[in-house]
């Protein structure tokens, strides 16, 4: 998915990576260069839609404007990366 908005400089990626842990839930989360955070979830499906619905608000301090997600099968990843 690609979060769109203030969300960079906000702890975001640092938010995603703890209710990753919290959730169950592998995956990564990255800055991009357009001022955008792009985040892939793994996981039960439940917990991924969590996720998802965390990042149409994201934490204290940021401005979502827009969110594209964008489905895929699974990879099989483990742990939750942020760069």
């Amino acid at each position: 998915m690609v979060v769109r908005g203030r969300v960079q400089g906000v702890f975001f990626r640092a938010s995603l990576e703890r209710l990753s842990r919290e959730r169950d839930v592998a995956g990564s989360a990255r800055n991009l260069d357009d001022g955008s955070v792009e985040a892939v979830f793994e996981g039960p499906r439940q917990a991924v839609e969590g996720m998802i619905s965390f990042c149409a608000d994201g934490p204290a301090g940021a401005q979502v404007s827009q969110v594209d997600v964008i489905g895929e099968e699974p990879e099989g990843l483990q742990g939750f990366a942020t760069g």
